[in-house]
């Protein structure tokens, strides 16, 4: 995304020095191309605006999207975690009960 950014910069602002140093270069009074000049740049100005709302929208976007994935993933994760604790704890469980069931035939003897 901001390697697109800074090529959409870079291209606007080329665009914006090429109109401008082409009307300066343009045979005009000097007002006629102080209006060409104050054109080009509100126009570049304006789709500036625009590509950078486009980006913004376009990273927004992105991050919505990778916080509901990771959210999942973490959601995942910790049902993934429950699940081997639970197997964990009747793994002890079982083992416990052994020992007890081997402690009481110890104590018989």
């Amino acid at each position: 995304m901001s390697n697109t950014g800074n090529i959409i910069t870079g291209i606007v602002s080329g665009l914006a020095i090429g109109a401008t140093v082409g009307i300066l270069f343009a045979p005009d009074k000097g007002s006629k191309t102080r209006k060409k000049i104050k054109k080009t740049a509100k126009e570049s100005k304006e789709s500036l605006v625009a590509k950078t709302n486009e980006i913004s929208e376009q990273l927004s976007s992105t991050f919505t999207s990778k916080k509901k994935e990771f959210s999942n993933e973490l959601d995942n994760m910790v049902k993934d975690m429950s699940y081997k604790a639970d197997d964990v704890i009747d793994a002890l469980e079982k083992k416990l009960e052994k020992l007890k069931k081997e402690n009481e035939k110890m104590q018989l003897n």
